[in-house]
């Protein structure tokens, strides 16, 4: 069964976690992920999911206040054996659920064309690509999206 817990970037689930993330996109992003990385500290991250199959810790997410109204999702991940179950988009739920009771009235993100399966994540949980925003303008290799809440 999976459960989510809402947490903090200190959570000793979520680092390993984020640690496995950051491997994987390295590889995906080869040269550009020193651009990246650079955007993807989590030390001060106030929301985090991290998501549950029994006592395993299956998967994250985490959002951070980009404006007075709009959070920014970041560091999602599933570990590659438990992809396919829903377990991103229920962190993502969770995200935006969270993210909604803070008072926020949308959530933005940025993801890469190397990763089509995240693409594709956020186009069925209801995202619309929107122009880069911030640090990713002009990046031709950033994607981004919004949704309101």
């Amino acid at each position: 069964m999976l459960t989510l817990k809402r947490t903090d970037s200190t959570d000793p689930d979520f680092m390993p976690l984020v640690q496995l993330l950051d491997a994987d996109l390295a590889i995906r992003d080869g040269d550009e992920h020193v651009f990246y990385h650079q955007f993807n500290k989590i030390t001060t991250i106030k929301h985090v999911i991290v998501a549950y199959d029994g006592d395993m810790p299956v998967g994250c997410g985490a959002i951070k206040e980009l404006s007075q109204d709009v959070m920014e999702v970041k560091r999602m991940y599933t570990l590659p054996e438990h992809r396919g179950k829903g377990i991103a988009a229920e962190v993502l739920a969770g995200l935006e659920q969270w993210a909604a009771e803070l008072g926020y009235t949308k959530c933005m993100l940025e993801t890469g064309l190397k990763q089509p399966e995240a693409i594709a994540l956020y186009k069925k949980c209801g995202y619309s690509r929107i122009p880069n925003y911030g640090q990713y303008a002009g990046v031709e290799n950033s994607v981004c999206f919004e949704k309101a809440l």
